[in-house]
């Protein structure tokens, strides 16, 4: 008698989760708001993509996590070749607050806005419910991550007309004071003999890829509280709105 044979355990094949997606005439109007036709679309696909619409496990290959990564740097060092380029008389510590207004995560939701690619975002249900096509958070990253895409498709040149072009408005409208409001902050403090601004996280919400911080700043003779994408975007908020209390302008 032959002995019996084992029995065959069947491996269920991973099921792989499907790359997100723009419809072929999103893809083609997404390119033609952005002003680049891009030899490698999915890469844009990739930019427009939240973490919300992928799994967890798919985050880091299929959503734009490390394009932002990449694009946060590339914007930096354009819009400070930039201001080389045009300020020729001004110092380095004149010129850090003005790269500062221009490459922070609001700047960049702005750019975005003024392009209207908020219906291109590729985002969850439940995060489109909640209002992330209008969150700053999801605009901004897009927007580093637009640029990385760019720069990866098409170098530097072209990342470079992107942002000439998202940015037209802010650039147009740049004031002459462009001090940071910590930086205004201190220089009031200073100049009437206070202790320098203290700035204290109390509080952080909101799921990773979408964190809000609280900030309360604190100089004598009270404090002021404010919020934001990140700690340096809400400690600049508090301090904007302790000058304006302490100087009574709105």
């Amino acid at each position: 008698m032959k002995p019996a044979r084992p029995k065959r355990t069947r491996q269920r094949a991973a099921v792989k989760a499907p790359r997100p997606a723009l419809s072929p005439d999103a893809l083609k109007a997404a390119q033609e708001k952005i002003g680049y036709r891009f030899k490698a679309p999915e890469l844009l696909e990739r930019a427009l993509t939240h973490p919300s619409a992928v799994g967890t496990a798919d985050a880091v290959k299929l959503s734009n996590q490390r394009l932002e990564f990449l694009g946060d740097r590339v914007l930096n060092l354009l819009i400070a070749e930039r201001l080389i380029a045009r300020r020729q008389t001004e110092r380095e510590g004149d010129l850090a607050p003005r790269l500062n207004r221009l490459v922070k995560k609001s700047a960049c939701a702005e750019a975005m806005r003024h392009l209207e690619m908020q219906p291109y975002l590729i985002l969850s249900e439940s995060e489109i419910a909640s209002g992330g096509r209008e969150r700053e958070s999801a605009l901004g990253d897009a927007c580093e991550a637009i640029i990385a895409a760019i720069y990866e498709d098409g170098g530097l040149t072209a990342a470079r007309k992107f942002i000439e072009r998202a940015w037209a408005p802010q650039f147009e409208a740049a004031p002459a004071e462009t001090k940071d409001p910590k930086t205004l902050l201190q220089e009031w403090a200073q100049g009437r003999g206070h202790p320098l601004p203290e700035y204290v996280v109390t509080g952080r919400s909101g799921p990773d890829h979408a964190p809000v911080y609280e900030v309360e700043v604190r100089l004598q003779p009270g404090a002021a509280r404010a919020s934001g994408p990140s700690k340096r975007d809400a400690e600049r908020e508090a301090a904007a709105r302790m000058l304006r209390e302490l100087t009574g302008t709105e």
